[in-house]
Protein backbone atom coordinates (compact mmCIF):
# COMPACT_ATOMS: atom_id res chain seq x y z
CA UNK A 1 0.00 0.00 0.00
CA UNK A 2 2.91 2.52 1.19
CA UNK A 3 4.46 1.41 -2.71
CA UNK A 4 1.69 2.41 -4.37
CA UNK A 5 0.73 6.00 -2.44
CA UNK A 6 4.60 6.55 -2.90
CA UNK A 7 3.98 5.93 -7.23
CA UNK A 8 1.01 8.10 -7.20
CA UNK A 9 3.20 10.50 -5.14
CA UNK A 10 5.65 10.43 -7.71
CA UNK A 11 3.01 10.86 -10.60
CA UNK A 12 1.95 13.67 -9.26
CA UNK A 13 4.99 15.69 -8.54
CA UNK A 14 5.87 14.51 -12.49
CA UNK A 15 2.82 16.05 -13.30
CA UNK A 16 2.98 18.87 -11.55
CA UNK A 17 6.35 19.78 -12.66
CA UNK A 18 5.58 19.33 -16.36
CA UNK A 19 2.61 21.78 -15.93
CA UNK A 20 5.32 24.41 -14.29
CA UNK A 21 7.23 24.02 -17.13
CA UNK A 22 4.85 25.01 -19.68
CA UNK A 23 3.79 21.17 -20.24
CA UNK A 24 0.27 20.96 -18.86
CA UNK A 25 -3.34 19.76 -19.77
CA UNK A 26 -3.39 19.52 -23.94
CA UNK A 27 -6.75 21.69 -24.09
CA UNK A 28 -4.99 24.14 -21.88
CA UNK A 29 -1.64 24.39 -23.74
CA UNK A 30 -3.76 23.98 -27.11
CA UNK A 31 -5.90 27.36 -25.89
CA UNK A 32 -3.04 29.09 -24.92
CA UNK A 33 -1.05 28.56 -28.70
CA UNK A 34 -4.67 29.89 -30.56
CA UNK A 35 -4.98 32.69 -28.17
CA UNK A 36 -0.60 33.49 -28.53
CA UNK A 37 -1.68 33.69 -32.22
CA UNK A 38 -4.87 36.04 -32.25
CA UNK A 39 -3.86 39.52 -32.84
CA UNK A 40 -3.75 41.83 -29.99
CA UNK A 41 -6.63 43.93 -30.90
CA UNK A 42 -8.66 40.97 -31.51
CA UNK A 43 -8.27 39.82 -27.47
CA UNK A 44 -10.55 42.38 -26.32
CA UNK A 45 -14.24 42.25 -24.51
CA UNK A 46 -15.56 43.94 -27.40
CA UNK A 47 -14.24 41.70 -30.16
CA UNK A 48 -14.87 38.83 -27.92
CA UNK A 49 -19.07 39.84 -27.83
CA UNK A 50 -19.44 40.91 -31.36
CA UNK A 51 -17.75 37.23 -32.11
CA UNK A 52 -19.68 35.73 -29.71
CA UNK A 53 -23.06 37.13 -30.45
CA UNK A 54 -21.98 36.43 -34.02
CA UNK A 55 -21.92 33.28 -33.54
CA UNK A 56 -25.19 32.24 -31.74
CA UNK A 57 -27.08 34.45 -34.11
CA UNK A 58 -25.15 32.63 -37.15
CA UNK A 59 -25.94 29.05 -35.50
CA UNK A 60 -29.76 29.94 -34.53
CA UNK A 61 -30.17 31.48 -38.09
CA UNK A 62 -28.60 28.59 -39.89
CA UNK A 63 -30.42 25.72 -37.86
CA UNK A 64 -33.48 27.36 -37.99
CA UNK A 65 -33.46 27.60 -41.57
CA UNK A 66 -32.42 24.43 -42.19
CA UNK A 67 -35.19 23.02 -40.40
CA UNK A 68 -37.47 25.49 -42.31
CA UNK A 69 -35.76 24.59 -45.48
CA UNK A 70 -36.37 21.03 -45.04
CA UNK A 71 -40.13 21.12 -43.76
CA UNK A 72 -41.10 23.72 -47.06
CA UNK A 73 -39.06 21.87 -49.20
CA UNK A 74 -40.80 18.10 -48.46
CA UNK A 75 -44.08 19.97 -48.21
CA UNK A 76 -43.46 21.36 -51.98
CA UNK A 77 -42.24 17.86 -53.41
CA UNK A 78 -44.83 15.82 -51.56
CA UNK A 79 -47.49 17.82 -52.36
CA UNK A 80 -46.14 18.15 -55.84
CA UNK A 81 -45.91 14.78 -55.82
CA UNK A 82 -48.72 13.15 -54.53
CA UNK A 83 -50.86 15.33 -56.77
CA UNK A 84 -48.83 14.04 -60.11
CA UNK A 85 -49.11 10.43 -58.96
CA UNK A 86 -52.76 10.73 -58.20
CA UNK A 87 -53.66 12.42 -61.14
CA UNK A 88 -51.33 9.41 -63.27
CA UNK A 89 -53.40 6.66 -61.47
CA UNK A 90 -56.71 7.59 -62.31
CA UNK A 91 -55.53 8.28 -66.43
CA UNK A 92 -54.16 5.25 -66.40
CA UNK A 93 -57.43 3.44 -64.73
CA UNK A 94 -59.02 5.63 -67.28
CA UNK A 95 -57.42 3.43 -70.74
CA UNK A 96 -56.67 0.38 -68.25
CA UNK A 97 -60.75 -0.68 -69.61
CA UNK A 98 -60.13 -0.62 -73.14
CA UNK A 99 -56.60 -2.31 -72.67
CA UNK A 100 -56.84 -6.09 -74.30
CA UNK A 101 -55.14 -9.04 -71.71
CA UNK A 102 -52.50 -9.07 -74.45
CA UNK A 103 -52.16 -5.50 -75.80
CA UNK A 104 -50.36 -4.74 -79.11
CA UNK A 105 -48.32 -2.00 -80.05
CA UNK A 106 -51.16 -0.06 -81.22
CA UNK A 107 -53.05 -0.29 -78.29
CA UNK A 108 -49.66 0.92 -76.37
CA UNK A 109 -49.42 3.88 -78.67
CA UNK A 110 -53.47 4.48 -78.21
CA UNK A 111 -53.03 4.17 -74.32
CA UNK A 112 -50.09 6.62 -73.98
CA UNK A 113 -51.77 8.96 -76.12
CA UNK A 114 -55.06 8.99 -74.32
CA UNK A 115 -52.21 9.03 -71.26
CA UNK A 116 -50.87 12.32 -72.54
CA UNK A 117 -53.71 14.23 -73.62
CA UNK A 118 -54.93 14.32 -69.98
CA UNK A 119 -51.69 15.43 -68.85
CA UNK A 120 -51.39 18.61 -70.83
CA UNK A 121 -48.74 20.17 -68.70
CA UNK A 122 -45.04 21.25 -70.42
CA UNK A 123 -42.57 18.95 -70.69
CA UNK A 124 -44.19 15.82 -69.40
CA UNK A 125 -43.63 12.11 -71.36
CA UNK A 126 -45.11 9.02 -71.20
CA UNK A 127 -43.90 5.66 -72.42
CA UNK A 128 -46.15 2.21 -72.40
CA UNK A 129 -43.96 -1.38 -72.29
CA UNK A 130 -45.45 -4.88 -72.60
CA UNK A 131 -42.67 -7.27 -72.49
CA UNK A 132 -40.63 -5.91 -75.43
CA UNK A 133 -42.91 -3.65 -76.78
CA UNK A 134 -42.52 -0.08 -76.60
CA UNK A 135 -44.69 2.95 -77.02
CA UNK A 136 -43.32 6.79 -76.55
CA UNK A 137 -44.99 10.16 -76.36
CA UNK A 138 -44.26 12.22 -77.92
CA UNK A 139 -40.81 11.10 -78.55
CA UNK A 140 -39.38 8.35 -78.00
CA UNK A 141 -36.26 9.81 -75.98
CA UNK A 142 -37.07 8.01 -72.58
CA UNK A 143 -33.64 7.62 -71.09
CA UNK A 144 -34.20 8.56 -67.62
CA UNK A 145 -35.47 5.40 -66.14
CA UNK A 146 -33.03 3.35 -63.96
CA UNK A 147 -32.66 -0.06 -63.94
CA UNK A 148 -33.87 -0.06 -60.01
CA UNK A 149 -37.24 1.56 -60.72
CA UNK A 150 -37.98 -0.86 -63.85
CA UNK A 151 -37.31 -3.38 -61.73
CA UNK A 152 -39.19 -2.08 -58.35
CA UNK A 153 -42.45 -1.21 -60.79
CA UNK A 154 -42.64 -5.19 -62.64
CA UNK A 155 -42.62 -6.66 -58.82
CA UNK A 156 -45.43 -3.89 -57.03
CA UNK A 157 -48.84 -3.11 -57.89
CA UNK A 158 -48.85 0.11 -56.71
CA UNK A 159 -47.10 3.39 -58.28
CA UNK A 160 -43.53 3.66 -57.67
CA UNK A 161 -41.46 6.94 -58.11
CA UNK A 162 -37.96 8.58 -58.11
CA UNK A 163 -36.50 12.20 -58.47
CA UNK A 164 -33.68 12.10 -61.06
CA UNK A 165 -31.54 15.37 -62.16
CA UNK A 166 -30.84 15.09 -65.78
CA UNK A 167 -28.72 18.10 -68.05
CA UNK A 168 -28.62 20.03 -64.57
CA UNK A 169 -32.94 19.84 -64.43
CA UNK A 170 -34.79 18.14 -61.90
CA UNK A 171 -37.39 15.63 -62.90
CA UNK A 172 -39.95 13.21 -60.65
CA UNK A 173 -40.43 9.91 -62.44
CA UNK A 174 -43.43 7.80 -61.81
CA UNK A 175 -43.91 4.15 -62.55
CA UNK A 176 -47.51 2.58 -62.62
CA UNK A 177 -48.64 -1.12 -63.68
CA UNK A 178 -51.55 -1.78 -64.70
CA UNK A 179 -53.90 -4.56 -63.26
CA UNK A 180 -57.20 -6.04 -63.87
CA UNK A 181 -59.53 -8.38 -62.00
CA UNK A 182 -60.54 -11.75 -62.64
CA UNK A 183 -63.97 -11.04 -61.00
CA UNK A 184 -65.71 -9.96 -58.87
CA UNK A 185 -64.45 -10.38 -55.00
CA UNK A 186 -60.55 -11.65 -56.26
CA UNK A 187 -57.73 -10.00 -56.12
CA UNK A 188 -55.94 -8.07 -58.88
CA UNK A 189 -53.41 -9.14 -61.04
CA UNK A 190 -50.66 -7.84 -63.07
CA UNK A 191 -50.97 -7.19 -66.35
CA UNK A 192 -47.30 -7.20 -67.49
CA UNK A 193 -48.45 -3.94 -68.74
CA UNK A 194 -46.82 -0.67 -66.98
CA UNK A 195 -46.92 2.85 -67.86
CA UNK A 196 -43.72 5.29 -66.58
CA UNK A 197 -44.27 9.57 -66.73
CA UNK A 198 -41.71 11.86 -66.56
CA UNK A 199 -43.08 14.93 -64.99
CA UNK A 200 -40.23 18.18 -65.10
CA UNK A 201 -40.02 20.28 -61.35
CA UNK A 202 -38.82 23.24 -62.54
CA UNK A 203 -41.78 25.04 -60.84
CA UNK A 204 -40.94 23.05 -57.72
CA UNK A 205 -36.69 23.82 -57.64
CA UNK A 206 -37.76 27.36 -58.49
CA UNK A 207 -40.01 27.63 -55.02
CA UNK A 208 -36.98 25.76 -53.62
CA UNK A 209 -34.37 28.24 -54.54
CA UNK A 210 -36.66 31.34 -53.50
CA UNK A 211 -36.55 29.80 -49.91
CA UNK A 212 -33.42 29.41 -50.12
CA UNK A 213 -33.07 32.78 -50.97
CA UNK A 214 -35.20 33.96 -48.23
CA UNK A 215 -33.30 32.49 -45.58
CA UNK A 216 -29.91 33.62 -47.22
CA UNK A 217 -31.66 37.28 -46.44
CA UNK A 218 -32.96 36.23 -42.98
CA UNK A 219 -29.62 35.10 -41.92
CA UNK A 220 -27.94 38.30 -43.11
CA UNK A 221 -30.37 40.12 -41.36
CA UNK A 222 -30.06 38.10 -38.33
CA UNK A 223 -26.45 38.59 -38.62
CA UNK A 224 -26.61 42.03 -38.42
CA UNK A 225 -28.73 42.38 -35.90
CA UNK A 226 -26.50 40.18 -33.81
CA UNK A 227 -23.76 42.85 -34.54
CA UNK A 228 -25.77 45.69 -33.74
CA UNK A 229 -26.92 44.16 -30.38
CA UNK A 230 -22.94 42.82 -29.46
CA UNK A 231 -21.85 46.68 -30.23
CA UNK A 232 -24.91 47.68 -27.96
CA UNK A 233 -24.00 45.07 -25.22
CA UNK A 234 -20.50 45.73 -25.44
CA UNK A 235 -20.66 49.64 -25.45
CA UNK A 236 -22.98 48.58 -21.91
CA UNK A 237 -20.49 46.34 -20.35
CA UNK A 238 -17.51 48.15 -21.49
CA UNK A 239 -18.28 51.73 -19.90
CA UNK A 240 -17.89 50.80 -16.19
CA UNK A 241 -14.61 48.69 -17.58
CA UNK A 242 -13.19 51.43 -19.11
CA UNK A 243 -14.15 53.76 -16.04
CA UNK A 244 -12.06 51.16 -13.74
CA UNK A 245 -9.40 51.23 -16.22
CA UNK A 246 -8.49 54.85 -15.92
CA UNK A 247 -9.30 55.07 -12.53
CA UNK A 248 -7.09 52.39 -11.46
CA UNK A 249 -4.41 54.38 -13.81
CA UNK A 250 -5.28 57.46 -11.98
CA UNK A 251 -4.52 55.48 -8.56
CA UNK A 252 -1.09 54.17 -10.13
CA UNK A 253 -0.48 57.49 -10.72
CA UNK A 254 -0.89 58.64 -6.86
CA UNK A 255 -4.47 60.03 -7.02
CA UNK A 256 -5.83 58.14 -4.44
CA UNK A 257 -9.02 59.83 -4.24
CA UNK A 258 -10.28 58.49 -7.27
CA UNK A 259 -13.63 57.33 -6.90
CA UNK A 260 -16.12 55.28 -9.61
CA UNK A 261 -19.52 56.37 -10.33
CA UNK A 262 -22.42 53.64 -9.21
CA UNK A 263 -25.04 52.85 -11.53
CA UNK A 264 -27.39 49.72 -11.55
CA UNK A 265 -26.91 46.98 -8.95
CA UNK A 266 -25.17 44.36 -11.49
CA UNK A 267 -22.10 42.37 -10.81
CA UNK A 268 -20.36 45.12 -12.62
CA UNK A 269 -21.94 47.83 -10.15
CA UNK A 270 -20.85 45.92 -7.42
CA UNK A 271 -17.43 45.35 -8.64
CA UNK A 272 -17.65 49.53 -8.76
CA UNK A 273 -18.63 49.71 -5.02
CA UNK A 274 -15.72 47.32 -4.19
CA UNK A 275 -13.19 49.21 -6.12
CA UNK A 276 -14.60 52.39 -3.85
CA UNK A 277 -14.37 50.64 -1.21
CA UNK A 278 -11.43 49.28 -1.20
CA UNK A 279 -9.74 52.47 -2.96
CA UNK A 280 -11.00 54.18 0.26
CA UNK A 281 -9.15 51.98 2.77
CA UNK A 282 -5.58 52.33 0.69
CA UNK A 283 -6.25 55.89 0.96
CA UNK A 284 -6.73 55.75 4.35
CA UNK A 285 -3.83 53.34 4.93
CA UNK A 286 -1.39 55.21 2.67
CA UNK A 287 -2.25 58.39 4.26
CA UNK A 288 -1.80 56.66 7.98
CA UNK A 289 2.01 55.32 6.46
CA UNK A 290 3.06 58.75 5.38
CA UNK A 291 1.87 60.34 8.01
CA UNK A 292 3.97 57.53 10.53
CA UNK A 293 6.92 57.90 7.80
CA UNK A 294 6.90 62.01 8.42
CA UNK A 295 7.09 61.36 11.76
CA UNK A 296 10.02 59.15 12.01
CA UNK A 297 11.97 61.31 9.33
CA UNK A 298 11.22 64.02 11.68
CA UNK A 299 12.50 61.68 14.55
CA UNK A 300 15.36 61.19 12.61
CA UNK A 301 16.34 64.53 11.97
CA UNK A 302 15.45 65.49 15.16
CA UNK A 303 17.98 62.85 17.28
CA UNK A 304 20.40 63.68 14.54
CA UNK A 305 20.26 67.26 15.05
CA UNK A 306 19.76 66.94 18.90
CA UNK A 307 22.79 64.11 19.34
CA UNK A 308 25.47 66.95 17.22
CA UNK A 309 26.50 69.19 20.22
CA UNK A 310 27.21 66.17 22.72
CA UNK A 311 28.88 64.23 19.83
CA UNK A 312 31.09 67.11 19.33
CA UNK A 313 31.92 67.46 23.30
CA UNK A 314 32.68 63.91 23.06
CA UNK A 315 35.10 64.55 19.88
CA UNK A 316 36.56 67.37 21.74
CA UNK A 317 37.23 65.48 24.43
CA UNK A 318 38.82 62.36 23.14
CA UNK A 319 40.68 64.44 21.07
CA UNK A 320 42.29 66.13 24.38
CA UNK A 321 43.05 62.61 25.45
CA UNK A 322 44.60 60.62 22.62
CA UNK A 323 47.16 63.59 22.98
CA UNK A 324 47.54 62.26 26.41
CA UNK A 325 47.81 58.36 25.41
CA UNK A 326 51.34 57.75 25.66
CA UNK A 327 51.13 59.31 29.21
CA UNK A 328 48.75 57.03 30.06
CA UNK A 329 48.84 53.16 30.98
CA UNK A 330 48.23 50.52 28.89
CA UNK A 331 44.45 49.35 30.11
CA UNK A 332 43.51 53.12 30.41
CA UNK A 333 44.71 53.46 26.81
CA UNK A 334 42.92 50.65 25.23
CA UNK A 335 39.68 51.81 26.95
CA UNK A 336 40.45 55.21 25.76
CA UNK A 337 40.96 54.06 22.18
CA UNK A 338 37.81 52.23 22.14
CA UNK A 339 35.97 55.35 23.55
CA UNK A 340 37.70 57.09 20.84
CA UNK A 341 36.72 54.92 17.60
CA UNK A 342 33.20 54.51 19.02
CA UNK A 343 32.42 58.32 18.91
CA UNK A 344 33.75 58.17 15.98
CA UNK A 345 31.41 56.04 14.27
CA UNK A 346 28.56 57.46 16.29
CA UNK A 347 30.03 60.86 14.80
CA UNK A 348 29.23 59.32 11.34
CA UNK A 349 25.93 57.67 11.65
CA UNK A 350 24.92 60.75 13.11
CA UNK A 351 26.56 62.69 10.02
CA UNK A 352 25.02 59.87 7.44
CA UNK A 353 20.88 60.23 9.12
CA UNK A 354 21.51 64.09 8.64
CA UNK A 355 22.36 63.32 5.17
CA UNK A 356 19.54 61.16 4.45
CA UNK A 357 17.05 63.55 6.66
CA UNK A 358 18.19 66.12 4.25
CA UNK A 359 17.65 64.04 0.84
CA UNK A 360 14.33 63.00 2.60
CA UNK A 361 13.08 66.73 2.92
CA UNK A 362 14.07 67.88 -0.49
CA UNK A 363 16.67 70.57 1.23
CA UNK A 364 19.65 68.51 -0.70
CA UNK A 365 21.35 70.81 -2.98
CA UNK A 366 24.03 71.25 -5.49
CA UNK A 367 27.17 73.98 -5.46
CA UNK A 368 28.05 72.91 -9.28
CA UNK A 369 31.76 73.77 -10.09
CA UNK A 370 33.72 72.74 -12.95
CA UNK A 371 36.41 70.45 -12.50
CA UNK A 372 39.24 67.86 -14.07
CA UNK A 373 37.57 64.55 -12.97
CA UNK A 374 40.70 62.58 -13.30
CA UNK A 375 42.88 65.23 -10.80
CA UNK A 376 39.59 65.32 -8.60
CA UNK A 377 39.83 61.35 -8.05
CA UNK A 378 43.64 61.59 -7.79
CA UNK A 379 43.04 63.94 -5.28
CA UNK A 380 40.04 61.91 -3.26
CA UNK A 381 42.54 58.80 -3.19
CA UNK A 382 45.61 60.99 -2.12
CA UNK A 383 43.41 62.61 0.78
CA UNK A 384 42.53 59.40 2.33
CA UNK A 385 45.52 57.58 1.68
CA UNK A 386 44.55 55.13 -0.63
CA UNK A 387 47.00 56.12 -3.69
CA UNK A 388 49.05 52.61 -3.24
CA UNK A 389 46.10 50.28 -2.52
CA UNK A 390 43.92 50.77 -6.00
CA UNK A 391 44.97 50.89 -9.43
CA UNK A 392 43.88 53.67 -11.58
CA UNK A 393 43.07 53.91 -15.35
CA UNK A 394 41.94 57.35 -15.91
CA UNK A 395 42.49 60.12 -19.08
CA UNK A 396 45.05 62.19 -19.16
CA UNK A 397 44.71 65.44 -17.29
CA UNK A 398 42.39 68.44 -18.55
CA UNK A 399 40.96 65.66 -21.43
CA UNK A 400 37.23 65.34 -18.93
CA UNK A 401 36.14 67.74 -17.50
CA UNK A 402 32.17 68.63 -16.45
CA UNK A 403 30.27 70.62 -13.48
CA UNK A 404 29.58 68.80 -10.55
CA UNK A 405 29.00 68.94 -6.97
CA UNK A 406 32.47 68.69 -5.54
CA UNK A 407 31.90 67.96 -1.79
CA UNK A 408 28.81 65.17 -3.37
CA UNK A 409 31.25 63.56 -5.79
CA UNK A 410 33.89 63.58 -3.26
CA UNK A 411 31.28 61.13 -1.05
CA UNK A 412 30.70 59.46 -4.10
CA UNK A 413 34.16 58.10 -4.36
CA UNK A 414 34.94 57.51 -1.60
CA UNK A 415 32.23 55.56 -0.46
CA UNK A 416 32.39 53.05 -3.47
CA UNK A 417 36.21 52.87 -2.89
CA UNK A 418 35.90 52.35 0.45
CA UNK A 419 33.25 49.73 0.26
CA UNK A 420 35.25 47.72 -2.36
CA UNK A 421 38.79 47.71 0.09
CA UNK A 422 36.87 47.06 2.57
CA UNK A 423 34.42 44.18 1.35
CA UNK A 424 36.22 42.95 -1.65
CA UNK A 425 39.92 41.48 -2.34
CA UNK A 426 42.89 43.09 -4.13
CA UNK A 427 43.03 44.17 -6.60
CA UNK A 428 40.80 47.12 -6.27
CA UNK A 429 40.59 49.27 -9.78
CA UNK A 430 39.27 52.52 -10.47
CA UNK A 431 38.20 52.92 -14.26
CA UNK A 432 37.28 56.93 -15.90
CA UNK A 433 35.93 57.16 -19.79
CA UNK A 434 33.34 58.80 -22.21
CA UNK A 435 30.24 56.76 -23.29
CA UNK A 436 28.64 58.85 -26.58
CA UNK A 437 24.79 57.68 -26.27
CA UNK A 438 23.87 60.34 -28.86
CA UNK A 439 25.26 63.14 -30.73
CA UNK A 440 24.04 65.39 -28.23
CA UNK A 441 24.37 63.45 -25.30
CA UNK A 442 27.58 61.70 -23.40
CA UNK A 443 28.33 60.52 -19.92
CA UNK A 444 31.58 60.61 -18.36
CA UNK A 445 32.18 56.87 -16.91
CA UNK A 446 33.29 55.70 -13.67
CA UNK A 447 34.07 52.24 -12.42
CA UNK A 448 35.09 50.83 -9.56
CA UNK A 449 35.87 46.79 -8.86
CA UNK A 450 37.26 44.80 -7.07
CA UNK A 451 38.47 41.00 -7.26
CA UNK A 452 36.11 39.81 -3.53
CA UNK A 453 32.86 37.22 -3.80
CA UNK A 454 30.85 39.99 -5.29
CA UNK A 455 27.53 40.53 -4.81
CA UNK A 456 24.87 37.78 -3.52
CA UNK A 457 21.81 37.54 -6.23
CA UNK A 458 19.03 37.97 -3.75
CA UNK A 459 21.08 41.08 -2.28
CA UNK A 460 21.11 43.10 -5.66
CA UNK A 461 17.85 44.18 -5.67
CA UNK A 462 18.15 45.98 -2.27
CA UNK A 463 21.87 46.76 -2.72
CA UNK A 464 21.30 50.36 -2.72
CA UNK A 465 18.51 50.18 0.26
CA UNK A 466 18.74 52.24 3.35
CA UNK A 467 20.58 50.22 6.28
CA UNK A 468 20.87 47.45 4.51
CA UNK A 469 24.09 44.52 4.25
CA UNK A 470 24.98 41.61 2.33
CA UNK A 471 25.66 40.06 5.05
CA UNK A 472 25.54 37.07 3.56
CA UNK A 473 28.40 37.55 0.86
CA UNK A 474 30.42 40.10 2.95
CA UNK A 475 32.76 39.73 5.80
CA UNK A 476 30.56 41.61 9.15
CA UNK A 477 30.90 45.73 8.89
CA UNK A 478 30.34 47.68 11.64
CA UNK A 479 28.91 50.65 9.10
CA UNK A 480 25.70 52.13 9.20
CA UNK A 481 24.34 50.48 5.82
CA UNK A 482 23.99 54.23 4.64
CA UNK A 483 26.93 54.66 2.70
CA UNK A 484 25.33 53.47 -0.63
CA UNK A 485 22.33 54.67 -0.32
CA UNK A 486 23.56 58.20 0.15
CA UNK A 487 26.32 57.27 -2.47
CA UNK A 488 23.19 56.81 -5.14
CA UNK A 489 20.82 59.80 -3.45
CA UNK A 490 24.18 62.27 -4.88
CA UNK A 491 24.54 60.63 -8.06
CA UNK A 492 20.96 60.78 -8.89
CA UNK A 493 21.12 64.49 -7.53
CA UNK A 494 23.51 65.41 -10.35
CA UNK A 495 21.45 63.99 -13.10
CA UNK A 496 23.11 60.25 -13.22
CA UNK A 497 22.67 56.95 -12.80
CA UNK A 498 24.37 54.20 -10.63
CA UNK A 499 24.58 50.50 -11.00
CA UNK A 500 26.07 47.31 -9.04
CA UNK A 501 26.92 44.05 -10.90
CA UNK A 502 29.17 40.59 -10.74
CA UNK A 503 32.06 40.13 -12.83
CA UNK A 504 32.14 37.06 -14.65
CA UNK A 505 35.28 36.04 -13.13
CA UNK A 506 34.16 36.98 -9.57
CA UNK A 507 34.16 40.28 -7.39
CA UNK A 508 31.38 43.55 -7.76
CA UNK A 509 31.30 46.06 -10.30
CA UNK A 510 29.79 49.55 -9.31
CA UNK A 511 29.17 52.01 -12.11
CA UNK A 512 28.56 55.59 -11.93
CA UNK A 513 27.02 57.55 -14.94
CA UNK A 514 27.06 61.83 -15.26
CA UNK A 515 26.29 63.88 -17.97
CA UNK A 516 28.77 65.44 -19.88
CA UNK A 517 28.07 69.02 -21.28
CA UNK A 518 27.37 68.81 -25.23
CA UNK A 519 30.92 70.88 -25.55
CA UNK A 520 32.80 68.69 -23.32
CA UNK A 521 31.66 65.36 -24.54
CA UNK A 522 32.72 66.52 -28.05
CA UNK A 523 36.66 66.73 -26.60
CA UNK A 524 39.18 64.69 -27.03
CA UNK A 525 37.60 61.16 -27.09
CA UNK A 526 39.88 59.31 -28.49
CA UNK A 527 42.65 60.02 -25.90
CA UNK A 528 40.18 58.86 -23.08
CA UNK A 529 39.07 55.66 -24.85
CA UNK A 530 42.75 54.97 -24.97
CA UNK A 531 43.24 55.55 -21.08
CA UNK A 532 40.52 52.98 -20.61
Amino acid sequence: MSGQRSVRARKHVRKRDAVAAGQGPRPARFYQAVLAKVPLPLRGLRPRLVVAFVLVAMASALSTGAVAFREARTGVLQQSQDSVIRQFRTNVDAVAADIPPAPSQAHLQKAVAQVLQANQSQGRRVLATYGSLRAYAPSADFDKLSPELRRSVDTKRAAVFQRVNADGHPYLIVGMPVTYNSGAGTESRLSGMVMYLVVPQNTEQAYVEAMVTAIEHATLVALGLAVVLALLAASGVLRPVRALRRATRRMAEGHLDVRLVVNGSDELADLSRSFNHTAAALELSVAELRRLEAQARRFVADVSHELRTPLAAMSAVTDVLDANTPHLNRDTGEALRLISEGTSRLSGLVNDLMEISRFDAGAAELSLDEIDLAEFVQHTLAARGWQGQVETHLPRPGVLRTRVDPRRLDVVMANLVGNALRHGAPPVRLTMGVRQERADVAWAVIEVTDNGPGIAKEAMPHIFERFYKASTTRTRSESSGLGLAITAENVHLHGGRISAANLPGGGAAFTVELPLHRDIAAADHDSTADAR
